[in-house]
């Protein structure tokens, strides 16, 4: 499993490169789709995030802390997401819910691995690196298909609105 982690990390520019194209695609496919039509939700929250992992592309992780500055960069991406929600946001999408999911499991990843790395000096492959370099690309896709389809893929929409309902409810 070390190896594969390896041959991962060995990768990991070039596989950066193809989500944030994965972004561009899903912006572009929504603008299409949604040239005449009212509601633009979709495009609005494909173009934040396009533009979050273009700018994401000219950080230098050779630096010292990386993985602060990328959880630093999610956690605003989330607040930009959160804007969008209060100011533009009438009609919510399935993708909003699996964007703050995927960035809010991204970010606290990079702070495991901000703490596991500079904070405590691990350079010792553990189960926390290779969580990190299998959920990062798959969070990351799902997160891009999600707004490419604008289905429920995961159920996740579901399951949130099932504990809304449950934990209103339930009596005090």
């Amino acid at each position: 499993m070390e190896d594969l982690f390896w041959q991962l990390n060995s990768v990991n520019e070039y596989f950066g490169i193809l989500i944030t194209w994965l972004f561009v695609f899903s912006f572009l496919f929504t603008l299409s789709i949604a040239i005449n039509k009212q509601d633009k939700s979709r495009v609005h929250l494909s173009f934040i995030m396009m533009a979050s992992y273009i700018l994401s592309l000219f950080m230098d992780i050779t630096t010292a802390a990386p993985h602060l500055k990328m959880f630093i960069f999610d956690v605003l991406t989330i607040a930009v997401i959160f804007m969008w929600r209060i100011f533009l946001g009438r009609k919510i999408p399935y993708g909003f819910y699996y964007l703050i999911v995927g960035l809010g499991i991204n970010a606290s990843l990079f702070m495991s691995m901000y703490i596991d790395n500079t904070l405590y000096g691990n350079r010792d492959f553990w189960w926390l690196w290779m969580l990190y370099g299998l959920l990062m690309p798959i969070i990351d896709i799902t997160m891009a298909l999600i707004l490419i389809i604008n289905k429920d893929l995961l159920k996740l929409v579901w399951l949130i609105k099932k504990l809304k309902s449950s934990s209103i409810q339930k009596p005090n």
